[in-house]
């Protein structure tokens, strides 16, 4: 990259970081999903050849973070595997929550061990390079900029790749949701 055009991104960055990431923090569910997008938006600019044919940088920049929170909200309608809810005795539960809750409930033991077995078994099932990004995103909490700077992978074939896993994970556990709902 030209030493002048760079430059040129460091200066917008400066100048918009701060307004664009409450822009998309208050559109956007968590922090980290924030910061992924607003990473997005930096990579979509340092993509642009000559930063000077753009004539309304601001418009630009939030038309380009308007469009990657619309992707965002698709992929995690497809990806994500907190949307599983089951009704309990205290009215509709969240599938994850209960499996996750710090203080185990004795009737949930069981389910828990379970779940935690079958999911490791579909774990185990996946393409290496699936199960890592699947693990490294939802049970270490990365960002997938963090795991794209450490792999040196494109941000959007890491997204891909979870969906895959995702994909497979909701199929294989099909079971014991609808267990949980009998």
């Amino acid at each position: 990259m030209p030493e002048e055009q760079e430059r040129n991104i460091n200066s917008v960055v400066r100048t918009y970081s701060n307004r664009l990431l409450g822009f998309i923090r208050n559109r956007v569910s968590n922090n980290a999903d924030a910061e992924d997008i607003l990473q997005e938006v930096w990579y979509q600019l340092s993509k642009v050849v000559e930063i000077e044919s753009i004539d309304q940088m601001s418009g630009w920049l939030f038309r380009v973070a308007r469009n990657r929170i619309t992707d965002t909200y698709r992929k995690k309608k497809e990806d994500s595997l907190d949307g599983l809810h089951y009704d309990s005795e205290e009215g509709v539960s969240n599938f994850a929550d209960s499996l996750l809750a710090e203080i185990p409930n004795p009737e949930d033991e069981e389910l828990r061990q379970l779940f935690w077995e079958q999911l490791f078994i579909a774990l185990d099932e996946l393409p290496q390079k699936q199960k890592e990004v699947f693990i490294w995103n939802e049970m270490e909490d990365q960002t997938f900029q963090e795991i794209a700077d450490r792999t040196g992978e494109n941000i959007k074939t890491l997204i891909s790749r979870k969906g895959y896993a995702v994909k497979h994970l909701r199929e294989r556990l099909e079971d014991l949701y609808l267990l949980v709902n009998e």
